[in-house]
């Protein structure tokens, strides 16, 4: 397998200054209670952090935005003009940052502020002047325990060679189930581990391991560059923040086959079509060859998707895990990619598990609303026949009668219904059965359409 690199980055030249703060210490700037267009970049990305935001959203002719548990939410009453855009940037990012964005349009760079930790920041011009979008990086890697990741995940990370990814879409935490386990690794292991980031989000701190970080465009001119010289400073673990394209693939899969542990990102929604996308990623004629590499060298995947919780208070993760066992990769080998499903049903005992079962589960439990379940399932039908008790949501029960909200309240005092959170009810799961007579009592004149809507929900 060749790797074309002739026009790889021939005019970019690396800056001068290439080194880097973590973000972390104290800091003597305080929180701002509040926001708007006077405020600066630093302000607006430390209230985003205390808001516990994912993302920020700043434009022309729109109001400061942040992205809270998946949903934007509008911080400012006040609309951003594109001088006030324009003085936000210039003022806040580094110079060698504008002067690539006035150039090109667009420009990504990570930004520190101590105490507060790193931001990943994307700038681009736009129709209306200029938008910037920041994602907030979490400050600590949490613990495996806390992650929410199933069991078996910690054993992936005991192999000496081979390759595990970690995939889903974008803004679902794969960046951060990455950290949690090259921290296990660095706490537990003596050997080297060497990132490769395009921007590196996560610093991690060595304890037993060495580290070492390097940055696309700050540390090397491109992922094939960096990958390719790599393979020649000792690294026992190899970490490639996305596998993206065909060069990076290719040598990544060539860096699981001579020995290394290579863990890797990419976007894609479940285990079989990452196993898909890696080998359609070849030229046809390669493929057969590549199917025999990827069963060998392939450790395991872990698809995952963030979902907020239906309180409102945050997100919780669903994920997919494969286990490569004989069996799995058997079927990677003679190209039976759509039976993998299969084999994870089967390999439950081992900690495999299939996406739309982890969804449900997190909708039994009361996690997540139904309808975020059936939503992202492979099979929404299937879903909604799975999911046990399903919920209503209150307003939907107080529309269907005149006095619903006292017949609502009679329901739930006699053990019929009962609330999981503030906006929905369902059928209180110690009830072995609806009893008509009680319900007839309570609803009267609205018992027919209480009735029939007590049934949907049984």
């Amino acid at each position: 397998m060749s790797i074309d690199t002739d026009n790889e980055n021939k005019s970019a030249v690396l800056p001068v200054n290439f080194t880097g703060i973590t973000g972390r210490g104290k800091t003597d700037v305080d929180v701002p209670a509040q926001i708007g267009p006077t405020s600066s970049l630093n302000e607006i990305l430390i209230f985003a952090r205390s808001k516990n935001a994912s993302d920020v959203h700043i434009g022309a002719l729109k109001p400061i935005i942040l992205r809270q548990y998946s949903r934007l939410v509008t911080v400012t009453s006040e609309i951003l003009t594109a001088d006030h855009i324009s003085h936000l940037i210039r003022a806040g990012i580094p110079k060698n940052v504008l002067d690539h964005f006035e150039k090109t349009g667009d420009a990504e760079y990570v930004h520190t502020i101590n105490g507060y930790g790193r931001f990943r920041m994307a700038i681009m011009k736009e129709r209306n002047g200029s938008d910037l979008t920041a994602r907030v990086i979490p400050m600590e890697i949490p613990t495996f325990e806390n992650s929410g990741m199933p069991a078996s995940c910690a054993g992936l990370t005991k192999w000496s060679q081979g390759m595990v990814l970690i995939t889903g879409p974008a803004g679902c935490g794969k960046t951060t189930s990455l950290a949690v386990l090259i921290e296990m690794i660095n706490q537990a292991r003596h050997e080297h581990i060497l990132s490769i980031e395009e921007p590196i989000e996560i610093v991690f701190e060595p304890k037993q391991c060495q580290i070492t970080q390097r940055e696309i465009n700050l540390h090397s001119l491109s992922q094939t560059k960096a990958l390719r010289a790599a393979l020649r400073e000792d690294p026992d673990i190899l970490v490639v923040s996305e596998l993206r394209d065909l060069n990076t693939i290719q040598l990544a899969v060539t860096a699981a086959e001579t020995g290394h542990l290579v863990f890797g990102t990419m976007n894609t929604v479940d285990a079989a079509q990452t196993v898909s996308r890696i080998i359609d990623s070849f030229p046809a004629e390669e493929q057969s060859i590549v199917r025999n590499m990827i069963s060998e060298s392939l450790r395991g995947v872990i698809c995952q998707q963030l979902i907020p919780k239906k309180d409102g208070t945050g997100m919780i993760p669903a994920f997919e895990v494969m286990i490569v066992t004989p069996s799995v990769s058997n079927l990677i080998r003679t190209n039976k990619i759509p039976q993998i499903n299969n084999a994870i049903t089967t390999g439950k005992n081992i900690g495999m598990v299939l996406l739309d079962n982890s969804l449900e589960t997190l909708a039994n439990k009361g996690h997540i609303a139904t309808a975020e379940a059936c939503d992202r399932a492979s099979n929404p039908a299937n879903m909604l026949q799975s999911i046990s008790h399903m919920t209503l949501p209150r307003v939907r029960f107080l529309e269907t009668g005149s006095d619903n909200d006292k017949i609502l309240k009679d329901l739930i005092l006699f053990g019929i219904l009962e609330e999981v959170s503030q906006t929905e009810v369902r059928i209180k799961p110690t009830a072995e059965y609806l009893n008509e007579d009680t319900v007839r009592k309570i609803a009267r004149a609205d018992f027919d359409k209480i009735w029939a809507l007590l049934q949907q929900i049984a």
